[in-house]
């Protein structure tokens, strides 16, 4: 059997220097060969820079009216036409990827820090306080997402704060049983046996040992779960319970331009693409992670 130096490049041995990979380091190499989390990811940074430099991309106002100049098609002044009320459809979409990307990205944060203290707990302690946390969350789960999103942000009153609330709560459950299940797994293996053997405290076991192996599948389930809150918070806006006007968000502007769906298929078709992309670039991206970072695969 040849040993592993002997697969080493001539020039990495002659210098004296070994490379080593991490499963992390690993894991980036692959994804990068894979062309559709590359689309995904180039995706998912447009959005996000788009939403942040929405002030300087933006050629117009986003909420000034201009009633003389109503439903006009794309042009070289209004790239993207206007909608009823005369306002640039192209401004309203650069500034409708900052709230969507925010209530997005937030949220999954939100409901990641809950559900992984929560998942924590339940795995590594057991007992009563297992039961207690898992049967919160089977009931939180009984009721479908959307439902259960709108019944929260109907008691807090409608608004872009109250639907990334909303939408964070929903999703703790989901990340809170992936964790759980991953917790259950870990500690039994020897090096957390080990740890108690040395008279580590229970607290330390678990987030110096336990939560940093629990990364990976949280990684790709919270891009993943991107893609579900910017189409929960479109939802939300649609029905009139997420952003009000005259705010630009894309869920909000479908909701005003059904109407003219006929007359201005613009207004309508745009705001649906920038949702269905955004999505499609999160979920192309969270699949090649999971792909990446599968050990399995390694």
């Amino acid at each position: 059997m040849q040993s592993g130096l002997a697969t080493m490049p001539a020039e990495e041995l002659s210098a004296g220097k070994v490379r080593r990979r991490t499963p992390w380091s690993e894991g980036v190499r692959r994804l990068r060969k894979q062309k559709a989390a590359v689309i995904g990811g180039a995706l998912v940074l447009l959005f996000i820079l788009t939403g942040l430099f929405a002030p300087l991309l933006a050629p117009h106002d986003p909420i000034e009216q201009n009633l003389a100049n109503t439903l006009q098609p794309p042009s070289a002044e209004h790239w993207f036409g206007t909608d009823d009320s005369g306002r640039d459809m192209f401004s309203r979409i650069l500034y409708g990827a900052r709230i969507s990307m925010t209530i997005g990205i937030f949220s999954v944060l939100g409901s990641l820090v809950v559900g992984t203290l929560l998942g924590l707990i339940a795995g590594f302690y057991g007992k009563w306080i297992d039961t207690l946390i898992s049967r919160i969350f089977d009931v939180m789960l009984a009721f479908p997402g959307i439902l259960l999103a709108i019944a929260i942000v109907a008691i807090l009153g409608p608004g872009l704060f109250n639907a990334l609330l909303a939408i964070a709560i929903v999703n703790v459950p989901m990340y809170g049983r992936l964790v759980r299940a991953k917790v259950l797994g870990i500690k039994q293996e020897e090096y957390i046996m080990a740890a108690r053997a040395q008279g580590m405290s229970q607290v330390r076991i678990l987030f110096r040992h336990v939560l940093p192996n629990s990364w990976t599948p949280l990684i790709v389930q919270g891009t993943l779960g991107v893609a579900s809150a910017i189409l929960e918070a479109a939802a939300l806006g649609f029905l009139g319970l997420g952003a009000q006007p005259p705010e630009a968000e894309w869920g909000k502007m479908l909701a005003d331009s059904r109407d003219y769906i006929t007359t201005a298929p613009w207004v309508v078709m745009i705001p649906g693409f920038a949702i269905m992309a955004s999505v499609i670039g999160f979920n192309l991206f969270g699949d090649g992670l999971r792909d990446a970072l599968d050990p399995k695969a390694q």
